[in-house]
């Protein structure tokens, strides 16, 4: 039968039981209270017991560690399986997070439920390091470098979460380093020439061309450009303002010159949600996730001659498979101001507020960024508008109409 010892210099006192291999042990308790202690030895003994019988399986030793828990805390073990908490995980945190964010997270938590099969009813404390690298190799596999990364990043937050709430002992997906990005496995992303902005704009059609001058002199992205209204747009101060959908940052900029002419050449209204380009409206507000607008950008690239027609048989894998990631995108008009910006001598610090990149070195120090010095910033980049238009020269691809507006 375990016993208890308080030993001098200690207010812990220590169960005396015998362990499995058939020794005496003596270990601390951490409790001050003799019943509690007591309580704790007793488990102890009974688990040690069990397990030279070899009857102690995994789920006789949760019992264990739960009455154990119950016994010294008063009340029940907190515990969830992985399904229960990942559910209810993105759930909790919808009115703190932006719409796309939100929909990424719910989307990280199906995706790693799928992953583990028939695991999904364990203990949230039984996913390992295996079980976040399986998954993480997964989304790689089909997607990319960058795809597979942020994957892991959400998967930290909630295991994160799970671990505060002291439902784990740690943190596995913390456990875990991010991918290297290989140069063999994709391509990088960078910014348009002027050149290539040129011909851009002289192909594009419809609400193409707003997007485009709206992309290049806010640095804004496609999406939350598309979902623009009126209301987004202070004619009066020559600003736009909008929250990003990615981040929830409220973002003014003044507004460069190309962008109020083509402003001042849509159609009037007084209705301040009306959108500022209806067509694309009508697709960046869907709740589901929706690549028209990226395939219609594709298409202009394809009418500028800077990209190959495309099909889903292009690679021989089809839809569900890897896609090669082209150079450039319409993030590459983010790229492209952040570049023309930095260029025409204007600090990181203003550069980074316009276009919308968070930095801890701003967070910390409270860094303000008055409307004066952005104003100087976007007066100072070119207008493609009045530059003569140079053609990027053609890759043979057939033109294809791009269809927004």
């Amino acid at each position: 039968m375990s016993s208890l010892r308080l030993k001098p210099h200690s207010k812990f006192y220590h169960a005396c039981f015998t362990n499995p291999q058939g020794q005496q042990v003596q270990r601390s308790t951490k409790q001050t209270l003799k019943k509690d202690a007591q309580a704790v030895a007793d488990l102890w003994e009974k688990a040690a017991k069990l397990a030279s019988q070899k009857r102690l399986g995994e789920a006789q030793a949760r019992k264990v560690l739960s009455d154990i828990y119950e016994s010294v805390n008063h009340e029940p073990l907190p515990t969830k399986t992985a399904k229960e908490f990942l559910a209810g995980w993105a759930e909790n945190r919808k009115a703190d997070l932006g719409p796309r964010t939100y929909q990424a997270y719910k989307q990280v938590a199906r995706d790693f439920l799928t992953s583990l099969g028939d695991r999904t009813e364990v203990d949230v404390a039984q996913i390992t390091k295996n079980d976040v690298a399986k998954y993480r190799n997964a989304v790689l596999a089909r997607t990319s470098v960058a795809t597979a990364n942020k994957a892991l990043k959400y998967l930290r937050v909630a295991l994160g979460v799970a671990h505060k709430d002291g439902l784990t002992q740690d943190n596995p997906a913390a456990k875990l380093d991010t991918l290297r990005r290989n140069a063999n496995r994709g391509t990088e992303r960078r910014a348009f020439t002027l050149e290539e902005l040129q011909a851009l704009l002289k192909h594009a059609k419809g609400e193409w061309r707003g997007l485009l001058l709206f992309g290049l002199y806010t640095g804004q992205r496609l999406k939350d450009l598309a979902s623009l209204t009126w209301q987004n747009v202070d004619v009066v101060q020559n600003q736009l303002r909008l929250v990003t959908g990615k981040t929830g940052r409220q973002i003014i900029v003044p507004l460069a010159a190309p962008v109020l002419a083509y402003i001042e050449g849509l159609p009037s209204t007084d209705d301040p949600a009306a959108p500022l380009f209806p067509e694309s409206y009508k697709i960046a507000v869907k709740k589901t996730s929706d690549s028209r607008l990226s395939q219609q950008f594709y298409d202009l690239l394809v009418d500028a001659g800077m990209m190959k027609e495309r099909t889903h048989l292009d690679t021989g894998k089809g839809r569900g498979q890897r896609r090669e990631m082209n150079e450039i995108s319409f993030h590459s008009l983010r790229h492209s101001a952040t570049s023309l910006l930095k260029n025409a001598g204007v600090s990181e610090t203003v550069t980074m507020d316009i276009i919308g990149h968070d930095s801890k070195a701003m967070s910390q120090h409270y860094t303000h960024v008055d409307e004066a010095a952005k104003r100087a910033a976007i007066a100072k980049l070119p207008d493609i508008t009045k530059v003569k238009a140079v053609a990027k020269p053609g890759s043979g691809a057939k033109p294809k109409k791009n269809q927004a507006g």
